[in-house]
């Protein structure tokens, strides 16, 4: 079991557990809200028809309903609009339609519906991380207990560390978890290279939150409950959704709650200085310096708080990335 590093806000402690311990730190009443995204096997390997060059492909986001795919494909430089790629044998086929910002590619498959989705069940790896360098070969193994949605190209990592048997004791002792959906894409994961944050450009990922989340969210703050994101996927879902509101003219409070799911793509960016509406504390993984994600972990901590933790957990071992340890914010 993944070990817990503990930063409580008000006492200005940092404490140590193991995730199994999570039960002792939350409250009855306490709303748990986790991403339940599915991981699709999104990395192909294929040929180009014509010369037979290897070609590996990682979708990102589905564009139309007629098989059309927002991608990455290596190597991008021999793969113009017009060229056809094969995999499987021929079992699968796709042609590149255009290029897109950030050397994207807009790719048509074959195949798409049910269809597609079985061949890509068949043909498709899990993609994984770049600094894991085997494969899984459990698939499940980098999904989350509760994953459901089929869409992201990553997995929202927070979520791995929970297990069945823990998530029968929060509801045991009162916690109420609810779910939203935010499809994991590029964007999450790319570096600010920017000279200024305000500069850096997400990429649009789909989320979805649901009346009801909103309705749980609402009376929760009315009763001083507590709201604990799992993940910063959740955080930028549940951001994304109140900014939606707030901009429609709803604020929602327990006699105004919106009737319809809250959807769309967002390309949110959560930084020091950005204010959040929705989320109080939150349960995260290590992740790289200069990542979005770390910047969005301090705009709740703050970043001297968050380095000084950081810190710690270097000095006790901690692992980090998406198979590693966990940090609770309280």
């Amino acid at each position: 079991m993944s070990r817990l590093l503990v930063m409580d806000r008000k006492a200005d402690s940092i404490s140590h557990g193991h995730f199994y311990d999570l039960v002792q730190y939350l409250q009855p009443g306490d709303l748990l809200i986790a991403n339940d995204s599915r991981v699709i096997p999104a990395r192909l390997y294929g040929v180009k028809e014509g010369t037979g060059a290897a070609v590996e492909v990682l979708l990102l986001r589905p564009l139309s309903q007629a098989g059309q795919w927002e991608t990455l494909v290596r190597p991008g430089k021999r793969l113009m609009p017009g060229h056809t790629i094969s995999f499987g044998d021929g079992r699968l086929s796709a042609t590149i339609q255009e290029v897109g910002e950030g050397g994207t590619r807009t790719i048509e498959f074959s195949a798409y519906g049910d269809r597609f989705e079985e061949l890509l069940e068949q043909l498709g790896e899990m993609p994984l991380p770049p600094y894991i360098r085997e494969r899984l070969e459990d698939k499940e193994r980098y999904q989350t207990v509760y994953a459901k949605q089929k869409g992201s190209v990553a997995a929202p990592t927070a979520g791995l560390h929970f297990t069945p048997q823990l998530i029968e004791k929060l509801e045991q002792k009162g916690v109420h978890m609810h779910f939203i959906t935010l499809h994991v894409g590029l964007g999450t994961f790319r570096p600010v290279q920017s000279d200024t944050i305000e500069d850096h450009h997400m990429h649009e990922e789909w989320y979805r939150v649901d009346p009801e989340i909103v309705e749980a969210i609402v009376r929760a703050r009315a009763d001083g409950r507590r709201i604990i994101s799992v993940g910063t996927t959740t955080v930028r879902a549940l951001e994304s959704a109140f900014l939606a509101m707030e901009k429609q003219g709803l604020v929602p409070d327990v006699d105004h709650l919106p009737k319809e799911p809250i959807t769309g793509l967002t390309d949110i960016f959560i930084y020091p200085g950005v204010k959040i509406r929705a989320t109080d504390g939150l349960i995260t993984n290590f992740h790289l310096p200069k990542s979005t994600l770390l910047m969005l972990v301090s705009t709740l901590t703050g970043r001297d708080r968050l380095m000084a933790a950081y810190e710690t957990a270097v000095l006790e071992r901690y692992r980090f990335f998406s198979f590693g340890d966990a940090m609770l914010i309280l």
